[in-house]
């Protein structure tokens, strides 16, 4: 790690490249308990300072195993979870059967669950997983507010919202982070969204910075995915858009060549090269792609290479959309 950045209102520094966990617990195929508990120690060795997570993540299991690292270890790593999406059943990849809830009551009870779970008494970092409409925001962010006032929640954050709903939400109470779906594939945040971040002093949170792995290579046919891999709901994992997403990665490649480096890093890279608020929080279970995402926070771009990126990855050249149709109605919200 060559860089730190602050995040919460007392100034919290961490790395800038975190750990997504969500692919710990569902999502990705199966997953491996004692295998990820070995990523994560790991990741405290190497200096990732954040740990990702959410309650509907394996609908608590992800928070669950971050508990029992946390008892294993004599580390304190910054811990961020999220509340808004409830999920009645275990949908895997079939189905969007959820709903979004800000509800006072809702947010209050999901962040008691999730303490337990955790097993801690503060989370470091809350978001509000999903925003709907359907809830006053103000009454949202004000309960909030009471779970900081009570100690029960360190900093607030938002994730997948609007610049407009950021700024609404600022204004009853510091909003600390913005977590988005943030890579050379997914650049939509660029117009409103990043500018509104560093004009309000909020830490831009990035997931998903390798295009759920299309920008690392390694994935070359939707056939390599698990019947259970949540990719298979994606419109840009469908084949054919899959396919023109990959001609786009022969630049990635070439960049990655002469750095001497994988096109993972340079892809994350290229991400941390946006902005000095910016940090990624890129999800593994594999401790030589932890170890090559560290790094990748080292390396310096030159100013021909972000040009040849930017042209490689311009705006609609992309193919499909990130999420199905019901997974876009509750972005940028």
């Amino acid at each position: 790690m060559t860089r730190t950045i602050q995040i919460g209102p007392q100034g919290h520094e961490i790395s800038v490249l975190g750990l997504g966990c969500m692919g710990m617990s569902e999502f990705y195929g199966e997953s491996d308990d004692a295998n990820s508990l070995t990523v994560l120690h790991r990741a405290m060795e190497l200096g990732v300072g954040m740990l990702d997570t959410a309650d509907m993540y394996g609908n608590g299991h992800n928070e669950m195993l971050i508990a029992r690292f946390l008892k294993e270890t004599a580390s304190r790593p910054f811990i961020a979870t999220k509340f808004g999406i409830r999920r009645d059943k275990e949908d895997g990849t079939s189905a969007y059967q959820r709903i979004i809830d800000n509800s006072p009551e809702y947010i209050r009870a999901a962040c008691e669950a999730s303490l337990k779970r955790l097993g801690l008494e503060t989370i470091d970092l809350y978001y509000m997983h999903r925003y709907s409409p359907d809830y006053p925001l103000e009454d949202a962010i004000g309960m909030l507010s009471r779970l900081v006032e009570e100690g029960k929640v360190r900093s607030i954050g938002l994730s997948e919202v609007s610049a407009a709903t950021l700024r609404r939400a600022h204004a009853i109470h510091p909003i600390s982070a913005l977590q988005t779906e943030y890579s050379l594939q997914t650049r939509d945040v660029e117009a409103e969204i990043l500018p509104a971040c560093k004009t309000l002093g909020v830490t831009f949170v990035a997931y998903s910075p390798l295009g759920r792995g299309m920008l690392s290579g390694a994935i070359t046919s939707r056939d390599s995915l698990a019947e259970n891999d949540f990719r298979r709901l994606s419109p840009r994992f469908e084949e054919e858009a899959m396919q023109q997403n990959l001609t786009h990665l022969d630049t990635l490649k070439d960049i990655a060549a002469r750095h001497e480096v994988s096109p993972a890093q340079i892809a994350l890279a290229w991400v941390l090269h946006q902005g000095d608020n910016i940090c990624a929080i890129p999800g593994t279970r594999q401790i030589r792609y932890l170890e090559a995402n560290c790094a990748a926070g080292g390396i310096i771009l030159t100013p021909d290479d972000l040009v040849r990126l930017d042209k490689g990855f311009a705006a609609g050249t992309v193919q499909g959309a990130r999420y199905p149709e019901a997974g876009l109605k509750t972005v940028h919200t």
